[in-house]
């Protein structure tokens, strides 16, 4: 008896090990080891005479003026909740396009809607289309964002106002690493480590992620030719995948310390606009999760058409 002569393995007949994920599953324990010992390391160092009178005298937040908002009021929380479902949006398009995946949809503007215009219509992938189209929503929302929180003073609760946030920092970060955590008070002020994402992300990231995108979509002109030659397009695809990267880091580490640091009472502050303990901001949260779970699964061409028609022309391949 013959076998037949078996082709090249593909990727589902290679040993789990051998695939990309499998070759790097010796990180899991690495990890381990090395946060163990940054534990250890931060234990070590607060044992020391200097470095607790440097915890006591920053404790790991800044003073705020006396007149700063406390609490967050309902336009904050659905200002939280609209980036969180813009940035799923985007996260989960932009990984489409980046897999390079072959469009079976193409969408094209039709310009005898809305807006009359000479320029011949440019006709992308579906997935494309989508994906410039929630930037440019998430966009507009953080626009109105950052217009509120200067108009109603939040934004002295992101903003550092003072040098004395950098040892603050410092300490917040060496409690942290520690794993006695500074004492938790979001309702009326954030530690400064929060202070500095939280800044660091509303004002570079975002702006970052916006300016490297618009460089990279249809919207940049070809007659900008002395923009483009000072920002070049390999540079913004360079720039635009770690950014994105830094907000999926920024959200699991997010949302990992507010369930982890008094989950109840964290999420009745966002969720429900109190600062008591209950299972009501819970509850939303819950509600919030399903609608990021359902958008993650539902960003397919087949659900995207009928949207995308009250827009332009949709044709398949």
């Amino acid at each position: 008896m013959t076998t037949a002569a078996r082709g090249p393995a593909g990727k589902g007949d290679r040993p789990f090990l051998q695939r990309r994920w499998g070759r790097l599953i010796w990180l899991v324990p690495a990890l381990i080891v090395v946060a163990a010992l940054v534990v250890l390391l931060a234990h070590w160092l607060r044992a020391q005479p200097a470095v607790a009178d440097f915890l006591t005298t920053y404790p790991g937040h800044s003073e705020l003026p006396d007149d700063a908002p406390v609490g967050f009021p309902a336009w904050l929380r659905w200002q939280h909740f609209l980036n969180a479902f813009f940035l799923v949006a985007l996260v989960r398009t932009g990984l489409t396009l980046r897999a390079r995946q072959r469009p079976r949809m193409f969408w094209q503007r039709d310009n005898t809607r809305f807006v009359r215009t000479r320029a011949a219509p440019r006709r992308m992938s579906i997935h494309l289309w989508l994906h410039l189209t929630v930037d440019a929503l998430w966009i507009a929302n953080g626009v109105v964002y950052v217009v509120l929180l200067f108009a109603t003073g939040q934004w002295v609760r992101i903003v550092p106002t003072s040098w004395d946030i950098v040892p603050n920092a410092i300490s917040a970060g060496l409690q942290y690493a520690s794993l006695d955590w500074p004492t938790e008070n979001g309702w009326a002020n954030y530690n400064a480590l929060q202070l500095l994402s939280y800044a660091l992300t509303v004002f570079v990231a975002a702006p970052l992620a916006f300016v490297t995108g618009l460089r990279m979509s249809s919207a940049w002109s070809e007659r900008w030719t002395r923009a483009s030659r000072a920002f070049p397009e390999p540079l913004a695809r360079a720039v635009h995948f770690p950014v994105m990267v830094y907000f999926v880091g920024f959200t699991i580490v997010h949302v990992t310390l507010v369930l982890a640091t008094g989950a109840l009472r964290n999420l009745g502050h966002m969720y429900w606009g109190t600062d008591e303990v209950s299972w009501a901001g819970f509850a939303v949260f819950a509600v919030s999760i399903a609608v990021l779970v359902a958008t993650w699964t539902l960003v397919k061409p087949a659900v995207v058409k009928p949207i995308a028609r009250l827009w332009g022309t949709v044709t398949e391949r």
